[in-house]
């Protein structure tokens, strides 16, 4: 598939006429940090469409951009940062459980973006279980794998496999390794 127009439409917070709009929505949500606005910057081929920053936790709505003008990208705030505070990480918690479960939204395919440097987290295990849950079609991207040499790569992608029991697309967002085949995997 090729991209041809992507653009920012809003954030939201809550309920808002964009979840009514009968456009198709791919949802990206993962940790803070572990590149979510780099792979959907990858996927458009732009390196400034999403903002990203080294601070974990600046995003704190739900960020639309329209694809194509067919379908959204919709970019869900990072979970699991500790620094936030236990309110301030609460909040973005029950925004993205609104999201994923409220019923209000009914995504057609969900990334779960996980860093292939580390392990996952409990709270990608718990993620993996609302996907399932919701019955929300998923899949698992381990990015950054351009980062790692062929042995901890192997290593680290088993284990990653292995820890959230499903099938997971090697991806770097910086060498675009893995573009393609998720691209037609999530629009297909």
């Amino acid at each position: 598939m090729e991209i041809k127009s992507a653009e920012f439409i809003k954030g939201i917070i809550g309920t808002d006429p964009i979840l009514n709009d009968q456009i198709p929505h791919i949802a990206f949500v993962g940790r803070s940090n572990v590149g979510k606005s780099s792979v959907i910057n990858s996927l458009v081929l732009r390196k400034d469409l999403v903002k990203s920053s080294a601070t974990p936790g600046k995003t704190k709505e739900i960020n639309y951009f329209l694809i194509n003008k067919k379908f959204y990208f919709v970019d869900l705030p990072g979970y699991g940062y500790a620094l936030m505070g236990a309110q301030g990480g609460e909040k973005l918690r029950k925004l993205i459980l609104w999201y994923l479960s409220g019923g209000e939204v009914h995504p057609r395919f969900v990334v779960l973006v996980v860093d292939a440097c580390i392990k996952p987290s409990a709270y990608d295990k718990e993620m993996v279980d609302i996907l399932r849950r919701e019955g929300h079609p998923f899949v698992v991207v381990a990015n950054k794998v351009d980062r790692l040499n062929q042995t901890e790569r192997a290593h680290n992608l088993k284990n990653i496999e292995a820890t959230l029991a499903t099938k997971i697309f090697p991806y770097s967002a910086r060498t675009k390794m893995g573009r393609e085949s998720l691209l037609e995997t999530i629009t297909s």
